[in-house]
């Protein structure tokens, strides 16, 4: 399968942001282990702070790839254009998080892209990536074998 993983904005300060809610660990140190976690599947990976680069990137993996896990950050609670370009792709995506939404600030408890996700997973830290990986792998599998039938 080939996955691609999309951060947004202020992701690439893992590791030095706000350690009380993303842990001290940089992504970049995490995603080797992802890959190694999964070797018999294709997974790029793609961070931006700008939202069109976002929406160019989803664009461009949604009629490409089998599966996109995004992490859009703040965009997440602001971007009704990520949502709609979730709508308008054809792969699968699953919603990642780092912390969990609802025990933060009230802001932070409306997604604009879960209603146009298969799922959703946050706050397990890092390991929300492994998990929602998981999870989109599971649900992928399910569609190849309903398509044997």
């Amino acid at each position: 399968m080939h996955i691609s993983i999309i951060n947004g904005p202020n992701l690439n300060l893992l590791g030095k942001r706000e350690p009380e809610w993303y842990g001290t660990r940089s992504f970049d140190s995490f995603l080797p282990e992802l890959m190694a976690d999964f070797p018999d599947h294709r997974i790029d990976f793609f961070q931006s702070n700008d939202e069109g680069a976002l929406i160019d990137r989803l664009q461009a993996d949604g009629f490409s790839c089998d599966g996109i896990l995004i992490n859009a950050g703040g965009y997440t609670h602001t971007s009704v254009a990520l949502g709609d370009t979730i709508a308008a792709i054809a792969c699968p995506v699953v919603e990642v998080h780092i912390s969990h939404p609802l025990r933060r600030e009230t802001f932070r408890h409306v997604s604009y892209l879960s209603p146009h996700c298969i799922g959703l997973v946050s706050g397990f830290g890092l390991a929300s990536y492994h998990l929602a990986l998981n999870g989109l792998l599971s649900h992928l599998s399910t569609l190849g074998a309903a398509k044997k039938h």
